[in-house]
């Protein structure tokens, strides 16, 4: 019976998984496509910072292979060049469209959220016929990306099937009469491109967005954490559209702190995109902190160093030694601009995980060669080291509760950033 049981719940799952294929096409004529439409889909692609989950460090744009590390296992981005035998060459538009907005591919196999299509689903027409022309405007590259290394069975992808009757709410943006058409403007591409809420939301058991209250309530993405970004953000300097326009589109802000770890890619694309689509973005993602205690108050920068240093002895000698040059007032990088250090958001989140990474792995420009620069002193400090370092630094500068276990956190963030 149980047999039985399984064996029509199977059959079950199939055939509510199946989606049919869609014929292949010859390759569209890269000059078939209108030039406004291709420049319309080119700042869509910067929006949505695509080329970061389809491009390897080493590869060409677009031809996939980066590695998205989930708690299932390692998905690897697709080649999406209009190649057509390792890429989308073949693919019409309705295929396209049904990939967006669906999750699933050409030959009728579901693909995994790792490809944000739940928020892709909301993209209009138009964007969806724009980010085709560019896409298959592209040079055509020949290359496979490794095979997805998953735990068993996930592998079998009828079962993604079952994730979406789950989790998959399709739905557009609707426009809210009360707000701005800037306003609008920014939740439309915040929301379905640009996926924020991607990194910024907390996941379930089975990586699902939650949302309702904790919509943007902070996330994880690549071994760093993505902080609040709405009444519970840690800043302790006011988002105003101003500020985070700057930030959005130079990668720092002196009020706050420099890009790091996954946000470099994204200021980097949105430095590139249309200026007005970054103010939009920059408003409505300012509305949504317009509560948090930094937009109420402006504290003054604590600098508890006596009292550091006496809890963090060997981190304050090996702070004066690797990092005063630098970070503290009157040094030159924090003449220049730079932020300070109390102004840092990740000495004021709830775990150490930013502090940590950027100490690793350091600072590269996200946009432009003149940009935040800070080397990476993963090969030079211990654990043990590396984690006095960020009590003295939570204890000079931060606030909220100490970070414990230091040192097993930073064996964990060298695991999870490799």
């Amino acid at each position: 019976m149980a047999l039985a049981f399984a064996v029509a719940a199977f059959v079950l799952l199939l055939a509510v998984a199946h989606r049919p294929a869609i014929a292949p096409i010859a390759r569209p004529d890269p000059r078939s496509f209108d030039r406004t439409l291709v420049a319309r889909g080119t700042n869509l692609a910067r929006i949505g910072n695509c080329v970061s989950c389809h491009q390897t460090g080493a590869g060409r744009p677009y031809s996939g292979g980066y590695p998205v590390k989930t708690p299932f296992g390692t998905i690897y981005g697709s080649n999406i060049t209009p190649d057509p035998d390792t890429g989308i060459g073949l693919w019409s538009r309705a295929a396209f469209a049904r990939a967006m907005r669906e999750g699933v591919g050409r030959d009728g196999s579901h693909l995994y959220p790792a490809f944000p299509y739940t928020h892709y689903a909301g993209v209009t027409d138009g964007d969806v016929d724009a980010l085709y022309a560019f896409l298959m405007t592209r040079p055509a590259v020949s290359a496979t990306p490794p095979a997805n290394d998953l735990l068993p069975p996930l592998g079998f992808r009828p079962l993604l099937a079952g994730w979406k009757l789950l989790f998959f709410r399709p739905a557009p943006v609707r426009a809210d009469r009360s707000q701005s058409a800037e306003w609008n403007r920014g939740r439309y591409l915040g929301e379905t491109l640009a996926h924020c809420s991607a990194c910024h939301s907390p996941r379930g058991l089975l990586q699902q967005e939650k949302h309702g209250s904790a919509t943007y309530d902070g996330g994880w993405s690549g071994g760093w954490y993505a902080p609040p970004i709405n009444a519970h953000s840690p800043a302790v300097r006011e988002w105003t559209p101003e500020r985070l326009e700057t930030y959005f589109r130079t990668g720092l802000s002196r009020h706050h702190a420099a890009a790091a770890g996954p946000m470099g890619p994204v200021t980097y694309n949105l430095a590139r995109a249309d200026p007005a689509d970054v103010r939009a973005l920059a408003r409505y993602y300012t509305w949504w902190m317009r509560d948090a205690p930094a937009a109420r108050i402006e504290p003054p920068l604590p600098d508890r160093r006596a009292l550091a240093q006496r809890q963090f002895p060997i981190g304050a000698r090996l702070y004066e030694g690797a990092c005063a040059a630098c970070h503290e007032p009157g040094a030159p990088m924090v003449v220049s601009g730079r932020p300070v250090l109390p102004l840092g958001t990740p000495l004021h989140e709830d775990n150490p995980r930013d502090t940590i990474q950027i100490i690793l792995q350091g600072l590269r420009p996200p946009v432009e060669a003149s940009g935040p620069y800070m080397p990476a002193y993963a090969d030079a400090l211990t654990d043990r080291q590396i984690a006095e370092i960020v009590g003295y630094l939570k204890a000079r500068h931060g606030s909220g509760p100490p970070w414990n276990e230091l040192e097993k956190e930073v064996a964990k963030a060298r695991e999870e950033g490799q």
